[in-house]
């Protein structure tokens, strides 16, 4: 039987659950990979760079910025941002949440395995087992809230873990810290896969997965934390260097790079991220509940929302 006493790992907070559990989300939103300081005119808001490529003091020597597959001071300014909203010390972002995925496959290599969640977003689902499979990676779909089951599925040449919290679109809640812990006491002693979290439904506002122990967290930007149905991109946030290099290797030698002004526009939806998770989270509530107590309940089989779980004593994070 599901938990549903136990947090995903996260402190409850002791006020309603309407609020993210992370203390000053707003202010560090609105500041990180914004300081005026970085600029010789200090602007209060970045400014999009659009130059493709920069200055070299002599033939391949170069400052901070070479050519802007491989960077870009707007898009640095992004991912600035969403390190320190993700609870990370590293963000990359790329050109769509699909992009981001890609970008992540291609860490792997023949003959690697995938264990992935069986409830996925479509796109993922479409590219693991229509593309992914077709370079000689195995792939398994599991259950993620049958935690034996899924154990059961771990191999001896899984590379990669991929869960999504909540999942899209059954809204499925995945216990993040104990697939984790199930995967260290697995590999203990041998090199261990990598773990991804898709937190595009859930958002850094209401979930950090690399504070319960992922490898990386992934968002399509293009969801929430943009907000504006403006922009198409994804960010991918990590706390391991050596990953962290990979990635950004890939970015320049894959080339999914987002534009400046994309990444303009997105740095300013993070801005209100914390406003908009809240609303959302307030309004579809008020409409599951309407939908399970209100006058057309006789009409609905069943209500999925995460929210109807809670208590008034516990966070939005959910474990199984």
């Amino acid at each position: 039987m599901p938990n549903t006493d136990v947090t995903n790992g996260h402190a409850a907070k002791p006020a309603h659950p309407n609020s993210s559990p992370f203390s000053g989300f707003g202010t560090h939103a609105a500041h990180h990979g914004s300081d005026p300081d970085k600029w010789d005119f200090a602007p209060i808001v970045p400014p999009i760079s659009l130059s493709t490529t920069f200055k070299q003091s002599s033939p391949g020597v170069f400052a901070k910025f070479e050519y802007s597959r491989a960077g870009n001071p707007t898009r640095s300014a992004f991912e600035e941002c969403i390190a320190k909203l993700e609870g990370g010390t590293h963000a990359h972002a790329t050109s769509s949440g699909l992009a981001a995925t890609s970008l992540i496959i291609n860490m792997l290599k023949m003959g690697d395995h995938i264990l992935c969640c069986d409830d996925v977003y479509g796109g993922t689902n479409r590219y693991f087992n229509k593309i992914v499979t077709k370079f000689g990676i195995e792939i398994d779909m599991v259950d993620p809230t049958d935690l034996a089951l899924f154990q059961s599925k771990l191999r001896d040449n899984t590379a990669l873990v991929w869960l999504e919290t909540p999942t899209n679109p059954m809204l499925k809640i995945c216990d993040i810290k104990a697939v984790v812990k199930m995967v260290k006491e697995r590999y203990e002693g041998k090199k261990s896969p990598m773990i991804v979290s898709d937190n595009t439904f859930a958002s850094p506002y209401f979930q950090r997965p690399l504070e319960l122990g992922a490898t990386m967290s992934l968002n399509s930007v293009t969801k929430y934390i943009n907000g504006h149905t403006d922009v198409c991109m994804g960010v991918i946030s990590t706390n391991d260097e050596e990953v962290a290099k990979e990635l950004r290797f890939l970015q320049c030698a894959v080339g999914p790079a987002p534009s400046a002004f994309d990444c303009y526009l997105a740095l300013r939806g993070a801005r209100t991220l914390h406003l908009r998770m809240r609303q959302h989270e307030i309004n579809s509530l008020a409409i599951a509940k309407w939908l399970e107590n209100g006058e057309k309940a006789g009409h609905v089989t069943k209500v999925i929302h995460p929210g109807l779980l809670l208590t008034p004593n516990t966070s939005w994070q959910r474990s199984r």
